[in-house]
């Protein structure tokens, strides 16, 4: 349920709630609008009368949350969440764009696509060091090296960086290089990687599974919140359908539907998505117009001899033009990029 304490309540009448709620064994998340102050609380609880908590000082109303996610529902918090790492500010009216290659190769390669994207606009550099891969055969990246390489090549271009963790193990190491810790489509119900990152103080970039429902990802996301984590960024990087032309199926629907259930920000991998190089763009413009709050696109200087991912990943000067006619769709729909 949640609790919507009056505009002028004290910190005194709130501590009440707050340890009314945690005496009759509720988990307690506290959220400080524009306006007032709401009070989540958790617990398998179909039995309990709203009125005792009405009475209290201070509660203006008693909602109960019908949404089995619940941290990350409207209900719980009516505005959008605001990502805030450093001067990048992700679900507000900014479209960020994260990119660069899908695997991190070597510090030339990284440095050189760096280089390209933030001359484009990008404000994040996106790169695997640590590589789900089909095939145990295929690369699996260069690990901590890649990491250092990725940090390094951010650092002198002014941009942050993203990277995927594959296992809870890792979240030390990945901490120490990257700003914002990217849990992939096949980790998305990974649930003891969940909850340790809802244990850290950094941004989490979580990817739709291939085969997962809307609900399931938000409760995913829930997973991480009930941690104590709420800087959690959902991604939308296509779902598994019965189609064989396309890597993926790029659901642009799930944007709306998605900022419609949930104050968390949304944002699109084309990429991934379509997996060919030559629709990454007009997905790319689509979630733009759908009110994406960002786009994670694959840049690589030469895609030809790419380690990962190749052929999804798109020339320098693609990136560059698919920069340009982004911008002009984000004004369009009163948003900046």
């Amino acid at each position: 349920m949640v609790i919507v304490m009056n505009k002028n309540a004290t910190q005194a009448e709130i501590e009440n709630v707050v340890a009314t709620l945690i005496d009759k064994n509720f988990d307690v998340h506290r959220s400080t609008g524009i306006s007032r102050t709401v009070i989540g609380a958790i617990g398998d609880k179909q039995a309990f009368d709203e009125r005792e908590f009405l009475v209290l000082d201070g509660v203006s109303e008693v909602v109960r949350i019908t949404e089995p996610y619940k941290l990350a529902s409207r209900t719980f918090q009516q505005e959008d969440t605001i990502i805030k790492i450093k001067d990048v500010q992700i679900g507000g009216d900014e479209v960020v764009v994260m990119a660069g290659p899908c695997a991190v190769e070597s510090a030339t390669q990284i440095e050189t696509i760096a280089a390209e994207v933030k001359k484009a606009g990008a404000k994040i550099l996106r790169g695997g060091a640590f590589k789900p891969r089909t095939s145990p055969y295929s690369f699996q990246g260069l690990g901590e090296e890649g990491l250092q390489q990725m940090r390094s090549a951010a650092d002198k271009n002014d941009l942050l960086v993203v990277s995927e963790i594959m296992d809870r193990s890792q979240v030390k190491i990945m901490v120490k290089y990257c700003d914002i810790l990217q849990v992939g489509a096949r980790n998305m119900q990974n649930f003891d990687l969940l909850k340790s990152l809802g244990k850290i103080a950094k941004p989490i970039l979580l990817k739709r599974g291939m085969s997962a429902t809307i609900e399931e990802t938000l409760m995913s996301a829930e997973y991480i919140m009930s941690g104590g984590n709420y800087q959690v960024i959902i991604c939308e990087r296509g779902i598994r359908t019965f189609e064989k032309y396309t890597r993926n199926t790029m659901d642009i629907s799930s944007i709306p539907v998605i900022q419609k259930l949930s104050h968390l920000p949304i944002i699109a991998d084309p990429s991934h998505g379509t997996g060919i190089r030559n629709k990454v763009a007009p997905m790319a413009r689509a979630a733009v117009a759908a009110g994406a709050h960002g786009l994670q696109i694959e840049v690589h200087n030469d895609p030809d001899h790419a380690a990962s991912d190749g052929a999804q990943s798109l020339y320098p000067e693609q990136f560059a033009h698919l920069m340009k006619e982004c911008r002009l769709i984000a004004n369009a729909i009163g948003k900046k990029m």
